[in-house]
């Protein structure tokens, strides 16, 4: 198959988009199928027609993720011309000559599904869910209403837009972006005090908040593919939460799959995360994150629809607990992202 693998991006999750995008780039080309790695801001500036027989490969430039994540300004001092174009020279022309795109982007403008609609006008395809489902995910605060809905246990919140007067004296709680990811923007708080600088943190990454009950416990994900669970992993940071920081650092976090639980509460997990799936109509694969505290409850913080595939990342290890391998798990979401299409 000719496939471009879609990655970097301008959202401040772009260097997690291009380590993603390189390991499926690998993955894609040891199983023997003709593979682009593609920037979607940057672009490629070369003769389009022999791209895929050429397949450039440029990933070995991409380095580790660091552990700050790159401002926009940044992001877009790399742009020779048009930064404010989100779409590279070369990008559109070079996926409509694929069979599929990979899409391994993250955050705003490439999980938000801006580019899946695009997609969809232009007849392109691509892996992952709808556009429709990107979005409702991206979007905390729908995302929760949704939750309240079905019924799925989520801790409790509020949805703050900046410079808007709002009520909150539940303490501690944490203060996070509205469409953001990765942990990005991310701030616990302790006290009423410290609530202005959390906002203006999170506000440094979007216009709209969330801020919702700090719940005290362990930390799990789990991926859903085509609609069934996968093993439930447990994520502990040596230092602090699960971070920007813990999540793409090696070493930062001890992680085990299948998690150590009671039976009972592993299939409790699983069956809430394909019932998350299912409220947010996402379609092929994703990962939801959850809590459980001291009494055994769960809590479940968000859906994602274009998890991490770095050397760190959750879904493959949960895929690796049940023999599937890293190589053989791209190809299974590309054969799973087709099935859309002939629905």
């Amino acid at each position: 198959m000719k496939i471009v693998v879609l990655a970097g991006g301008t959202s401040p999750e772009r260097e997690v988009s291009l380590s993603t995008g390189k390991m499926i780039y690998k993955a894609l080309k040891r199983k023997g199928h003709q593979v682009v790695l593609l920037d979607v801001y940057l672009g490629y500036e070369g003769e389009i027609d022999p791209v895929f027989e050429l397949e450039k490969d440029w990933s070995e430039q991409i380095g580790v993720i660091g552990e700050i994540n790159p401002t926009l300004e940044q992001i877009k001092a790399l742009r020779k011309n048009n930064p404010n174009n989100f779409f590279g020279p070369g990008v559109i022309e070079i996926c409509s000559k694929s069979d599929i795109v990979f899409i391994a982007l993250h955050g705003e403008n490439g999980e938000d599904g801006k580019i899946q609609a695009t997609f969809d006008l232009m007849g392109i395809k691509y892996t992952g869910t709808d556009y429709a489902s990107s979005s409702l995910a991206m979007d905390k605060a729908v995302s929760k209403e949704l939750f309240h809905y079905y019924k799925i246990p989520t801790p409790k919140g509020i949805h703050v837009k900046k410079g808007e007067d709002f009520t909150w004296d539940l303490y501690p709680c944490v203060v996070k972006v509205n469409n953001g990811g990765s942990s990005v923007g991310v701030t616990i708080v302790e006290s009423k005090a410290q609530m202005e600088d959390a906002l203006n943190h999170a506000f440094l990454y979007g216009k709209e908040a969330i801020i919702e009950q700090y719940i005290k416990g362990r930390e799990f994900s789990v991926g859903v593919i085509d609609g069934k669970a996968l093993p439930v992993i447990e994520i502990a940071p040596l230092v602090g939460f699960y971070d920007y920081k813990n999540k793409y650092q090696a070493g930062n976090a001890i992680e085990t799959c299948p998690a150590v639980l009671d039976d009972e509460i592993s299939i409790q997990m699983q069956k809430i995360a394909v019932d998350v799936y299912h409220a947010l109509r996402i379609k092929t694969y994703a990962r939801m994150d959850f809590l459980l505290n001291h009494k055994n409850e769960l809590y479940c913080l968000e859906a994602n629809t274009l998890p991490g595939m770095t050397p760190t990342s959750l879904l493959p290890q949960e895929a690796k607990a049940i023999g599937i391998d890293f190589d053989s798990l791209c190809e299974k979401i590309i054969e799973i992202s087709l099935k859309k299409y002939e629905e």
